[in-house]
């Protein structure tokens, strides 16, 4: 066929290429131009079926040598490829389960020819629980315990799942290979379908008499109060991993882990950011004009701070080491910043109205035209007017 490509130039490969390298570019142009990937586009699916021609010839060493040898005409009316397939090519034999296995998963009846039945040790899945705790217990660390409910081995048949006496038999519909391999016709001709065994679930073993104790499941379920160390430093969100405290594993494997994920109480005070920890404090007036000591709250308990004369509201201090421990060593600890707000006093009595009267007096921030101790507004003297003669008088002297 004259109007053929080459088949090494179809996956654009030379023509010393070895097996991955083919495999390699196959996939690369599967996956571009599947039908699948492609809905509706002819020019897509005859790429697809050009390349996947040129793969399944070069992949096999015999048709492979005869391709060197002859060209298409090796594969032409009778040839040594025979009819079938799509133009006048032949797929029968082609394992192509394997190699769309690996590109769209189980596009052909999944997995690839590589996978057995998985008979060998196994770790169990991970179990998930959650524990709730305060905010100084995330701080400083706590011991805390959780009721959970856990399977263990169970103690009449050991795991097995069958009545005592009894066995696993190799499983009849896979042989113990914990596959079926189908063959069957598709567009590109005949095409290997590997699946998991329906019957024994890809462990290659059936129980024909169960444990009346587990049912056949091997396991029995209890409940069981685990204790947990909840390291100082702990935000809320992060987990904790217990060390096989969850599902048994299969065939001798290790149990998996538990993840206990902290949820960590609001506080009324506090907030909390990485290791540093965030709060306000009120002074009085007094404090913030002539400074003084004041006691602020704090993670271990109330601290004494000296303020200054003259401090404004808002005024942010730093409490060093009075954050949060780190997860890596307890012995670092974030700072605690407070912010000062002046507490403005609003309940006055009389004494103490008429004692800021006079201190605002005293800072001269009492101008003319505010209310005196009546409430009536104080007015300007006036200046008298002078007459002609004493006008006339000034000039004289003058």
């Amino acid at each position: 066929m004259a109007d053929k490509r080459d088949y090494y130039e179809v996956l654009g490969v030379d023509k010393n290429a070895d097996d991955a390298a083919l495999k390699k570019a196959y996939r690369k142009l599967a996956k571009k131009y599947h039908p699948d990937v492609n809905p509706g586009d002819k020019d897509a699916e005859a790429k697809f079926k050009e390349a996947t021609e040129a793969y399944t010839i070069l992949s096999d060493p015999d048709k492979r040598r005869q391709y060197d040898q002859f060209g298409h005409a090796a594969f032409e009316n009778g040839g040594a490829g025979g009819a079938g397939g799509f133009g006048g090519f032949d797929f029968n034999g082609a394992d192509m389960g394997d190699i769309f296995g690996d590109i769209f998963g189980d596009l052909f009846g999944g997995g690839s020819r590589g996978r057995r039945a998985n008979n060998g040790p196994m770790k169990g899945a991970n179990l998930r629980a959650r524990v709730n705790i305060t905010f100084e217990e995330a701080v400083f660390g706590c011991e805390k315990e959780l009721e959970i409910v856990l399977k263990d081995e169970c103690t009449t048949c050991h795991g097995t799942g069958a009545k005592p006496g009894t066995s696993p038999v190799t499983c009849p519909k896979c042989n113990g290979e914990g596959q079926i391999v189908y063959t069957q016709q598709s567009m590109f001709g005949m095409v290997r379908n590997v699946q998991t065994c329906p019957e024994c679930h890809g462990t290659g073993k059936v129980i024909k008499e169960k444990c009346t104790s587990c049912r056949g499941t091997g396991y029995t379920s209890s409940r069981k109060k685990i204790q947990v160390s909840v390291p100082a430093g702990i935000d809320n969100g992060q987990s904790i991993r217990i060390r096989e405290k969850g599902e048994p594993g299969t065939n001798g494997g290790p149990r998996g882990d538990l993840l206990v994920e902290v949820n960590v109480a609001r506080h009324p005070i506090f907030q909390r950011q990485d290791m540093n920890i965030f709060s306000t404090a009120p002074i009085t007036y007094a404090q913030a004009a002539l400074g003084g000591e004041v006691r602020i709250s704090t993670v271990d308990g109330e601290v004494a701070y000296e303020v200054k004369p003259g401090t404004q509201t808002d005024t942010r201090i730093r409490l060093k080491g009075k954050g949060v421990p780190s997860l890596r060593n307890k012995n670092v600890r974030g700072d605690h910043y407070v912010t000062l707000v002046v507490q403005v006093p609003t309940n006055l009595n009389a004494e103490a109205k008429e004692a800021l009267r006079k201190f605002d007096e005293a800072c001269g921030n009492r101008p003319f035209g505010t209310k005196g101790e009546a409430g009536e507004k104080q007015e300007k003297p006036e200046k008298k007017k002078k007459s002609f003669m004493d006008k006339l008088k000034e000039t004289f002297e003058e």
